[in-house]
């Protein structure tokens, strides 16, 4: 078995031992990954967070925060603005696109320390948006230290569909690694309604192993938001708040949203 795969095995044990059913993910939710000239704004929301529970961490301001199109790089991180997502401090903004095309909304977290598992977590997060229509470049890897790069357009989807991805660390595909997909009920969390209930811990969180060349697949069974987090080891350590070399643990994020599938008669 390869050390990176040993490596992420070991992480994932871990969590479930230390937090079952509540795997960290970093959050980067639009509200909408479509906009058109009638509706060009589109709000943003940014958190560390348990999204299958509905339960919040609270988060520093991000390190970094941008958006690519077409490769170029737009800075964001100076117009965010705190608010409360889950209960707990998380980011927000307003952005409005200016041209048609594939906008990818970029998070890098500052280190969080997990005192529980021992190590740092850094997950860096992405989400796409189409911007009047425009669906070029969305398959382009972003040059990111660990990325999930879509297989399947990240938009213009239905509940039900398969996503399929390719982790990968410095660029290069991770044979092997762990991905862990959780649903995010936005619109009850929102609305203050009671989260969904999981038939077991298991079920919260979703597990896949990517194959030789770090692609996956899973198939969504419901409309709304999905997260998928490719969890490796980095290369680093980082002194934690005693003065100690600890591991680091390098997720790659990515959130997906999954539009209901239009039947006669139901309501748009």
């Amino acid at each position: 078995m390869k050390p990176v795969i040993t490596a992420a095995l070991c992480a994932l044990l871990l969590s479930i031992l230390t937090s079952p059913g509540l795997a960290h993910f970093g959050m980067v939710i639009p509200s909408a990954n479509r906009v058109s000239q009638q509706q060009p704004t589109v709000h943003l929301d940014l958190s560390f967070s348990h999204p299958f529970a509905g339960i919040g961490m609270a988060m520093e301001r991000p390190a970094a925060f941008y958006t690519m199109k077409e490769g170029q790089r737009e800075e964001l991180t100076s117009r965010l603005s705190m608010t409360m997502v889950m209960g707990h401090r998380g980011w927000e903004l307003d952005y409005t696109p200016k041209r048609p095309g594939v906008y990818w909304f970029i998070m890098e977290p500052q280190p969080y320390w997990e005192a529980a598992e021992d190590l740092f977590i850094i997950h860096y997060t992405k989400t796409a948006i189409s911007a009047f229509d425009g669906d070029e470049g969305w398959a382009d890897p972003l040059g990111l230290k660990t990325e999930i790069v879509p297989l399947l357009r990240p938009f213009g989807n239905y509940g039900g569909n398969t996503f399929v991805g390719q982790v990968l660390l410095d660029g290069k595909p991770v044979p092997g690694s762990l991905v862990e997909v959780e649903y995010y009920d936005q619109a009850k969390e929102q609305a203050g309604q009671k989260t969904l209930q999981a038939p077991s811990d298991a079920h919260v969180s979703q597990v896949i192993l990517a194959d030789g060349q770090g692609i996956f697949s899973f198939t969504c069974p419901a409309a709304g938001w999905w997260g998928f987090a490719a969890l490796n080891e980095a290369d680093f350590t980082i002194k934690d708040p005693q003065g100690h070399e600890k591991g680091v643990e390098l997720g790659a994020l990515l959130w997906l949203y999954l539009d209901p599938f239009p039947r006669p008669g139901a309501p748009q």
